[in-house]
Protein backbone atom coordinates (compact mmCIF):
# COMPACT_ATOMS: atom_id res chain seq x y z
CA UNK A 1 0.00 0.00 0.00
CA UNK A 2 1.38 3.38 -1.47
CA UNK A 3 1.94 6.49 1.38
CA UNK A 4 -0.28 9.19 0.86
CA UNK A 5 0.63 12.38 1.06
CA UNK A 6 -0.74 13.45 4.63
CA UNK A 7 1.22 10.05 5.79
CA UNK A 8 4.32 11.45 4.94
CA UNK A 9 3.65 15.29 5.84
CA UNK A 10 2.35 13.86 9.27
CA UNK A 11 5.95 11.48 9.70
CA UNK A 12 7.87 14.21 8.15
CA UNK A 13 6.54 16.54 11.14
CA UNK A 14 6.42 14.20 13.87
CA UNK A 15 10.41 13.65 12.98
CA UNK A 16 10.91 17.29 13.39
CA UNK A 17 9.11 17.02 16.52
CA UNK A 18 12.23 14.75 17.68
CA UNK A 19 14.65 16.47 16.52
CA UNK A 20 13.61 19.79 18.11
CA UNK A 21 13.02 17.64 21.03
CA UNK A 22 16.28 16.44 21.25
CA UNK A 23 16.15 13.24 19.99
CA UNK A 24 18.99 12.24 17.42
CA UNK A 25 18.95 8.89 17.27
CA UNK A 26 17.06 5.31 17.36
CA UNK A 27 18.36 2.47 19.27
CA UNK A 28 18.44 -1.31 17.70
CA UNK A 29 19.82 -4.41 19.68
CA UNK A 30 22.96 -3.48 18.41
CA UNK A 31 24.62 -0.03 17.11
CA UNK A 32 24.21 0.50 13.25
CA UNK A 33 25.62 3.48 11.72
CA UNK A 34 23.37 3.81 8.55
CA UNK A 35 25.54 6.97 7.81
CA UNK A 36 28.96 5.10 6.76
CA UNK A 37 29.95 3.64 3.18
CA UNK A 38 32.64 1.74 3.73
CA UNK A 39 35.57 2.99 1.47
CA UNK A 40 37.40 0.72 -0.72
CA UNK A 41 40.31 -1.50 1.10
CA UNK A 42 42.63 0.53 -0.60
CA UNK A 43 41.29 4.09 0.44
CA UNK A 44 40.89 2.21 4.23
CA UNK A 45 44.75 1.13 4.19
CA UNK A 46 45.93 4.82 3.64
CA UNK A 47 43.31 6.65 6.15
CA UNK A 48 44.75 4.26 8.54
CA UNK A 49 48.10 5.17 7.56
CA UNK A 50 47.58 8.28 8.15
CA UNK A 51 44.86 8.72 10.78
CA UNK A 52 47.72 9.60 13.33
CA UNK A 53 48.98 12.21 11.32
CA UNK A 54 45.51 13.85 10.30
CA UNK A 55 43.73 14.29 13.70
CA UNK A 56 46.11 16.39 15.79
CA UNK A 57 46.51 18.59 12.41
CA UNK A 58 42.69 19.31 12.47
CA UNK A 59 42.57 20.03 16.36
CA UNK A 60 45.54 22.42 15.56
CA UNK A 61 43.54 23.93 12.57
CA UNK A 62 39.99 24.40 15.13
CA UNK A 63 42.63 26.04 17.90
CA UNK A 64 44.17 28.32 15.58
CA UNK A 65 40.54 29.64 14.16
CA UNK A 66 39.28 29.82 18.21
CA UNK A 67 42.47 31.88 18.98
CA UNK A 68 41.85 34.31 15.84
CA UNK A 69 37.92 34.44 16.73
CA UNK A 70 39.25 35.36 20.18
CA UNK A 71 41.99 37.79 19.05
CA UNK A 72 39.23 39.81 16.72
CA UNK A 73 36.49 39.77 19.17
CA UNK A 74 38.58 41.31 21.70
CA UNK A 75 39.33 44.38 19.44
CA UNK A 76 36.03 44.62 19.01
CA UNK A 77 34.86 47.88 21.02
CA UNK A 78 30.86 48.38 19.68
CA UNK A 79 28.75 45.87 17.75
CA UNK A 80 29.56 47.65 14.69
CA UNK A 81 33.12 46.65 15.34
CA UNK A 82 32.28 43.06 15.84
CA UNK A 83 30.06 42.46 13.12
CA UNK A 84 33.25 43.92 10.81
CA UNK A 85 34.64 41.82 12.75
CA UNK A 86 33.17 38.63 11.69
CA UNK A 87 32.91 39.88 8.46
CA UNK A 88 36.55 39.54 8.10
CA UNK A 89 37.09 36.14 9.85
CA UNK A 90 37.95 33.16 7.61
CA UNK A 91 38.37 30.40 10.13
CA UNK A 92 34.61 29.46 10.07
CA UNK A 93 34.54 26.30 7.68
CA UNK A 94 30.75 27.10 6.84
CA UNK A 95 32.30 30.20 4.74
CA UNK A 96 33.30 27.54 2.39
CA UNK A 97 30.33 25.38 2.18
CA UNK A 98 28.15 27.80 0.01
CA UNK A 99 27.06 30.87 2.07
CA UNK A 100 27.12 34.70 0.04
CA UNK A 101 27.87 36.55 3.67
CA UNK A 102 28.03 36.99 7.33
CA UNK A 103 24.79 37.60 9.14
CA UNK A 104 25.82 39.10 12.24
CA UNK A 105 22.92 40.80 13.96
CA UNK A 106 19.45 43.01 14.15
CA UNK A 107 18.47 45.20 17.00
CA UNK A 108 19.26 47.78 19.42
CA UNK A 109 22.67 47.97 20.42
CA UNK A 110 21.26 48.87 23.90
CA UNK A 111 18.64 46.28 24.44
CA UNK A 112 17.78 44.45 27.77
CA UNK A 113 17.49 41.06 26.03
CA UNK A 114 19.67 39.58 24.01
CA UNK A 115 18.16 37.10 21.46
CA UNK A 116 19.97 33.61 20.60
CA UNK A 117 19.31 31.55 17.04
CA UNK A 118 20.79 28.55 15.73
CA UNK A 119 21.89 29.65 12.24
CA UNK A 120 20.86 31.98 9.50
CA UNK A 121 18.37 30.37 6.79
CA UNK A 122 18.18 31.25 3.18
CA UNK A 123 16.18 34.59 3.48
CA UNK A 124 18.83 35.68 5.96
CA UNK A 125 21.86 34.63 3.74
CA UNK A 126 20.13 36.59 1.00
CA UNK A 127 19.50 39.86 2.93
CA UNK A 128 22.65 39.75 5.26
CA UNK A 129 20.35 40.28 8.59
CA UNK A 130 19.09 37.15 11.44
CA UNK A 131 15.80 36.29 11.80
CA UNK A 132 14.20 38.06 8.56
CA UNK A 133 12.44 35.16 6.79
CA UNK A 134 8.94 33.36 7.44
CA UNK A 135 10.31 32.00 11.32
CA UNK A 136 12.05 35.23 12.09
CA UNK A 137 8.43 37.23 10.97
CA UNK A 138 6.50 34.81 13.81
CA UNK A 139 9.21 36.10 16.07
CA UNK A 140 8.82 39.50 15.65
CA UNK A 141 5.49 39.36 16.24
CA UNK A 142 5.50 37.42 19.06
CA UNK A 143 8.23 39.66 20.93
CA UNK A 144 5.88 42.44 19.74
CA UNK A 145 2.85 40.67 21.53
CA UNK A 146 4.92 40.57 24.56
CA UNK A 147 5.47 44.44 24.81
CA UNK A 148 9.34 43.40 23.88
CA UNK A 149 9.36 45.58 20.61
CA UNK A 150 12.83 47.97 20.10
CA UNK A 151 14.12 45.67 23.63
CA UNK A 152 15.84 43.52 21.88
CA UNK A 153 18.99 42.55 19.84
CA UNK A 154 19.20 39.10 17.73
CA UNK A 155 22.37 36.72 16.50
CA UNK A 156 23.03 33.13 16.27
CA UNK A 157 25.51 30.94 17.34
CA UNK A 158 27.32 30.77 13.86
CA UNK A 159 26.94 33.94 11.25
CA UNK A 160 26.92 31.70 8.02
CA UNK A 161 24.43 29.94 6.23
CA UNK A 162 25.23 25.91 7.09
CA UNK A 163 24.24 24.10 3.16
CA UNK A 164 20.46 22.78 3.23
CA UNK A 165 19.88 25.06 6.31
CA UNK A 166 20.71 22.47 8.64
CA UNK A 167 21.33 23.27 12.14
CA UNK A 168 24.82 24.28 12.59
CA UNK A 169 27.49 21.83 13.99
CA UNK A 170 29.27 22.02 18.03
CA UNK A 171 32.45 22.30 15.88
CA UNK A 172 30.98 25.16 14.25
CA UNK A 173 29.56 27.00 17.07
CA UNK A 174 32.77 26.84 18.66
CA UNK A 175 34.33 28.95 16.23
CA UNK A 176 32.09 31.13 16.53
CA UNK A 177 31.84 31.38 20.09
CA UNK A 178 34.66 34.05 20.88
CA UNK A 179 31.95 36.21 18.66
CA UNK A 180 28.76 35.36 20.37
CA UNK A 181 30.54 36.11 24.21
CA UNK A 182 31.73 39.21 22.54
CA UNK A 183 28.19 40.16 21.94
CA UNK A 184 27.30 39.05 25.43
CA UNK A 185 29.65 41.61 27.18
CA UNK A 186 29.41 44.39 25.06
CA UNK A 187 25.12 44.21 25.15
CA UNK A 188 25.41 43.34 28.80
CA UNK A 189 21.65 42.43 28.69
CA UNK A 190 19.46 42.09 31.66
CA UNK A 191 18.08 38.29 30.05
CA UNK A 192 19.02 36.36 27.62
CA UNK A 193 16.24 34.07 25.32
CA UNK A 194 17.75 31.30 23.47
CA UNK A 195 15.89 29.80 20.40
CA UNK A 196 15.98 26.19 19.74
CA UNK A 197 17.78 22.90 20.85
CA UNK A 198 21.43 23.32 18.96
CA UNK A 199 21.38 26.97 20.66
CA UNK A 200 20.74 25.80 24.33
CA UNK A 201 23.58 23.45 24.53
CA UNK A 202 25.74 25.33 22.91
CA UNK A 203 25.44 28.47 24.83
CA UNK A 204 24.76 26.87 28.63
CA UNK A 205 26.76 23.33 28.06
CA UNK A 206 24.18 21.56 28.54
CA UNK A 207 23.33 17.79 27.15
CA UNK A 208 18.83 17.69 27.72
CA UNK A 209 16.62 18.76 24.92
CA UNK A 210 14.97 21.62 24.56
CA UNK A 211 11.98 20.50 25.97
CA UNK A 212 13.85 19.81 28.74
CA UNK A 213 15.33 23.01 28.97
CA UNK A 214 12.65 25.34 28.34
CA UNK A 215 10.75 27.30 30.65
CA UNK A 216 13.48 27.27 33.22
CA UNK A 217 15.53 30.11 34.13
CA UNK A 218 19.31 29.51 33.61
CA UNK A 219 22.50 31.75 33.91
CA UNK A 220 24.84 32.13 31.70
CA UNK A 221 28.61 33.43 33.30
CA UNK A 222 31.50 34.57 31.27
CA UNK A 223 34.47 32.88 31.81
CA UNK A 224 36.35 35.90 31.92
CA UNK A 225 34.91 39.51 33.49
CA UNK A 226 32.13 39.81 35.72
CA UNK A 227 29.46 39.31 33.04
CA UNK A 228 26.43 37.19 33.59
CA UNK A 229 22.55 37.35 33.09
CA UNK A 230 19.29 34.80 33.25
CA UNK A 231 18.97 32.99 30.56
CA UNK A 232 15.35 31.30 29.16
CA UNK A 233 15.72 28.63 26.67
CA UNK A 234 12.65 28.23 24.40
CA UNK A 235 11.65 26.43 21.24
CA UNK A 236 12.75 27.71 17.87
CA UNK A 237 9.87 29.90 15.79
CA UNK A 238 10.79 27.33 13.00
CA UNK A 239 9.58 24.42 14.45
CA UNK A 240 6.34 26.65 15.82
CA UNK A 241 5.42 26.96 12.29
CA UNK A 242 5.30 23.10 12.02
CA UNK A 243 4.19 22.31 15.12
CA UNK A 244 1.70 25.60 16.05
CA UNK A 245 -0.17 23.72 19.01
CA UNK A 246 3.52 24.95 20.69
CA UNK A 247 3.27 28.49 20.44
CA UNK A 248 1.47 28.67 23.57
CA UNK A 249 4.83 26.84 25.55
CA UNK A 250 6.81 30.01 24.13
CA UNK A 251 4.32 32.47 24.87
CA UNK A 252 4.48 31.92 28.65
CA UNK A 253 8.15 31.83 28.34
CA UNK A 254 8.38 35.38 26.36
CA UNK A 255 5.46 36.75 29.23
CA UNK A 256 8.22 34.85 32.10
CA UNK A 257 10.44 36.77 30.24
CA UNK A 258 9.07 40.09 30.49
CA UNK A 259 8.17 39.99 33.83
CA UNK A 260 11.48 39.63 34.82
CA UNK A 261 12.62 42.41 33.33
CA UNK A 262 9.87 44.03 33.96
CA UNK A 263 10.58 43.56 37.62
CA UNK A 264 14.47 43.94 37.47
CA UNK A 265 13.48 47.56 35.78
CA UNK A 266 11.30 48.63 38.80
CA UNK A 267 14.02 47.07 41.23
CA UNK A 268 16.54 49.44 39.61
CA UNK A 269 14.75 52.48 39.94
CA UNK A 270 13.26 51.49 43.57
Amino acid sequence: MNAQPYDIAATESLLAFWRDAGVDACYLDAPVDHTHIAPPPMVQAVQRATASVATPLAGRNASDAIDQARSLAAGAATLQDLAAAVAAFDGCPLRQMGATQSVFGRGDANAPVLVIGEAPGAEEDQIGQPFVGQAGHLLDRMIEAAGLTGKVFMTNTVFWRPPGNRPPAPQEQAVCAPFLERTFALLKPKAVLLLGGATAKSVLQADEGIMKLRGQWKEWRLHEGAISAPVMPTLHPAFLLRQPQVKRLVWADLLSLAVRLETDSVEDHG
